[in-house]
């Protein structure tokens, strides 16, 4: 037995896949992405930026905004 490891491209290989395991010539395995290749956001950019006011991100909004008029 080989093992393989394919991209889906098109959803239409989905449908042939679960064909071919029907016919008992291949078995479709679904494995969760490992930790290391799962982009962990939270982990990440975890105090990246520091906590603002409502008040002081719209003004930096509105003030970068401006500049550009």
């Amino acid at each position: 037995m080989k093992t393989l490891t394919i991209d889906i491209v098109n959803d239409k290989a989905i449908k042939l896949l679960q064909d071919l395991e029907s016919l008992q010539l291949i078995r479709v395995r679904r494995e969760k992405p490992s930790i290391d290749t799962e982009t962990k956001w939270d982990i990440k950019y975890k105090g990246a930026m520091q906590k603002q006011l409502l008040s002081e991100v719209d003004n930096q909004l509105n003030d970068l905004r401006n500049a550009w008029e």
